[in-house]
């Protein structure tokens, strides 16, 4: 079974059977998992840090890597996973755009320095760059496939992630006309 992931989702399972799959540029996903339990997820962050009060929902928070990180371990140690057993992969964070801003760089260093603070060994990773990757998940064995999306056709996947984070900049933290209560 596949499990796809945008901007701001995180997802985390024990089922043997499935794949994560995400399409990065700019954003990155942390790939998560207890090797002993094969418990483990993912989450696909937008902006490295936001500060608390401009989160109006649980969802604005998850497009933040500072919300991100935390909600995703604390989600796999809640199934039971130790949390000196998780095995951690990086992957994303590339300045995709090429309109000199650094975004994609940042995310990748919020994301390192906070595992590093955080006391987690790093096992692999793939950041920076300026290609977007699409990634695939297996958290039940931790094997990822990645592709850097080069070719024109892979653009367009790409394409539809930067459309998407543009349309919550426009809607604003809030995510839209939507409010939950």
């Amino acid at each position: 079974m596949v499990v796809k992931l945008l901007p701001g989702d995180h997802y985390v399972s024990g089922e043997p059977s499935e794949m994560l799959v995400t399409v990065l540029g700019s954003c990155v996903a942390a790939c998560i998992r207890d090797p002993e339990t094969g418990i483990g997820g993912m989450n696909h962050f937008m902006l490295p840090m936001g500060d608390s009060s401009s989160w109006r929902t649980s969802n604005a928070a998850m497009r933040y890597g500072n919300h991100a990180m935390e909600v995703l371990i604390n989600d796999i140690m809640k199934m039971g996973c130790p949390r000196q057993n998780l095995e951690i992969k990086l992957f994303g964070g590339g300045n995709v755009l090429g309109q000199g801003g650094n975004i994609g760089h940042q995310n990748a260093d919020f994301a390192e320095e906070y595992l590093r603070n955080e006391g987690f060994i790093i096992k692999g990773a793939d950041l920076r760059g300026n290609h977007a990757r699409r990634i695939h998940y297996f958290p039940s064995t931790g094997k990822v496939d990645r592709l850097l999306m080069r070719r024109a056709t892979d653009r367009k996947v790409f394409s539809e992630e930067s459309s998407y984070q543009r349309n919550i900049a426009k809607k604003g933290a809030s995510g839209g006309d939507v409010e939950l209560f």
